[in-house]
């Protein structure tokens, strides 16, 4: 078998994965072992963290939500049922928003969901 030579290949490699990890501290950005491993784990961390994000915003818009009900007097679980009974479909997202940006369109649909509840 003829010999094959790969430094050409394997710099090419190095030098990739050392451009990837240009951010990261330490010998995490110099040593092509420790970088490899690096990027790997990052890698893992942002396809994993891509999915993580969509549960933290629910959390967060939930939180907004309920903390804006509570000074109309009405608890989060309360006001979404209410809101289900209304018919009126926003998402958590546009009604966070709203509870934050337009309070006297939010105190509204707190008077629906109020209204609907009873």
């Amino acid at each position: 078998m003829p010999r094959v030579k790969s430094s050409v290949t394997k710099r090419q490699r190095h030098r990739e994965v050392l451009k990837e990890t240009q951010g990261f501290t330490g010998t995490r950005n110099r040593l092509f072992r420790r970088a490899n491993e690096a990027r790997l784990k990052a890698l893992a961390y942002a396809y994993r963290d891509r999915r993580t994000r969509k549960r933290d915003f629910r959390k967060l818009w939930i939180a907004r939500i309920n903390a804006a009900t509570r000074e109309h007097g009405m608890s989060y679980s309360h006001f979404i049922g209410g809101l289900r009974d209304a018919g009126v479909e926003i998402n958590r997202k546009v009604l966070a928003d709203m509870a934050i940006a337009d309070p006297q369109a939010f105190e509204q649909l707190v008077e629906v969901a109020r209204s609907a509840a009873q």
